[in-house]
């Protein structure tokens, strides 16, 4: 992103990086997050392109910083879905409802908006229908989350476990399946 930074500013150009959460209907809704990067002042000339779009716009800081937080937040989604995948196979084999783990699951410390999805979707086994993201992009962006940690000295190794498990998942032939596919992995020792 600095580079490219650069290489605008060269050209006399403003430059943001503005990865954003929300899936294409949210986008068509305007009711995307936007997670900026940029000088305060080329943020303002973008606003009123921005705002249509969106329902929320948080400045990171200087440009890098909107992509470096998407990193952070997709590696940890990384995270947590691949730990419920595991929770919910650990269930299964336990003999436990897996509807009623998810119940709870949705009541208890551990959950979260993903956690709570996750846990739903892998009750449901609908991981082929209504692909809303697949393993293979969640391996992509786990990948991102990785290697900028790496680049910055930081041990990601729950980032790295989870990285291995959606490799795995990929290269069983899974990736294309929604994420949630991930409860294979430690079911089956993919």
């Amino acid at each position: 992103m600095r580079e490219l930074a650069g290489q605008a500013r060269a050209r006399g150009l403003r430059y943001i990086d503005c990865p954003v959460t929300g899936l294409p209907d949210a986008a068509a809704a305007g009711n995307l997050t936007l997670f900026v990067g940029a000088e305060a002042a080329d943020l303002a000339a973008a606003r009123p392109l921005l705002a249509p779009i969106s329902t929320e716009i948080a400045h990171f800081g200087p440009v890098g910083a909107g992509t470096a937080y998407k990193l952070m937040i997709n590696l940890m989604g990384a995270v947590q879905i691949a730990a419920v995948g595991e929770g919910m196979a650990l269930a299964a084999k336990a003999g436990l409802d897996p509807a009623q783990v998810a119940a709870m699951l949705a009541k208890g410390q551990a959950a979260s908006p993903q956690a709570v999805r996750a846990a739903n979707r892998i009750v449901a086994d609908d991981h082929d229908r209504a692909v809303s993201f697949t393993g293979r992009l969640r391996r992509k962006d786990a990948a991102y989350g990785v290697a900028l940690a790496r680049e910055l000295g930081i041990a990601a190794r729950l980032g790295e476990t989870a990285l291995d498990a959606y490799e795995r998942l990929v290269r069983a032939g899974l990736g294309d399946a929604n994420e949630t596919q991930i409860v294979s992995v430690p079911a089956k020792n993919l």
